[in-house]
Order: structure tokens, then sequence, then C-alpha cells
């Protein structure tokens, strides 16, 4: 099982990785919630058209650093980030109670 912490998390939490295109275009559409978060690249913007729950979102660099993290409600389209390649979706409130904001290290584990 693949797991990923930052500075600030207490515990590492589970992680889905979005790695193929069809994998990427689904996405947590047709889901009720996620236990833990999910991880898509190369992404660089993300929508939640169709989706049933605001989702938090954290865009990352290449080296798995956090760029911006917003909260998007259903049925909106996020706009292209510059220099993202990853994009991190959890159920909303999530990220900030795992530490993960600007600046933030994401590490895998168990990859």
């Amino acid at each position: 099982m693949v797991m990923f912490t930052t500075e600030r998390t207490s515990a590492p939490v589970p992680l889905e990785l979005a790695e193929s295109a069809r994998a990427r275009r689904r996405g947590l559409l047709g889901r009720d919630g996620i236990e833990g978060a999910l991880l898509l690249g190369p992404a660089s913007a993300v929508h939640t058209l169709g989706m049933r729950f605001p989702i938090d979102v954290a865009y990352l660099d290449r080296g798995l650093r956090v760029l911006a993290v917003r909260r998007m409600q259903p049925g909106r389209l996020g706009l292209p980030r510059p220099r993202s390649r990853y994009v991190l979706e959890a159920e909303a409130g999530a990220m900030e109670r795992w530490g993960v904001r600007r600046g933030a290290q994401v590490t895998l584990h168990g990859r």
C-alpha cells in the first residue's frame, strides 16, 4: 500500500495513484468519498464536474513540493497551475488536518 507524509503529518496517509490517462480522467468521479487521498500525475489542473462532494486540491511540483492548496466545490473547473506536475485530491478539510500547505514537502512511502 502506498502512503504519504509531510513534515506535519502525524501518521502516514493512504494514497491511491492515478497514473494512467483513464485513471486521471476518472479521478474521484462517481464516489461518495475517499479514504486518504488520490495522486494524479502528470496533471496541472482538475475539475469537479459530476462530483458528489467538495474536495481539497494540492498542486505539487516535480519534486512533490506543494505549490498551492485550494478547496473546490462540485461542478467547478480548475485553472491549470503553472509548474504543477501532480495533483493531490482529498475530501474537503483533509489537507489542513494533514498539514498539507504551500511549501510543504510530500514524501511517498511504499512505492
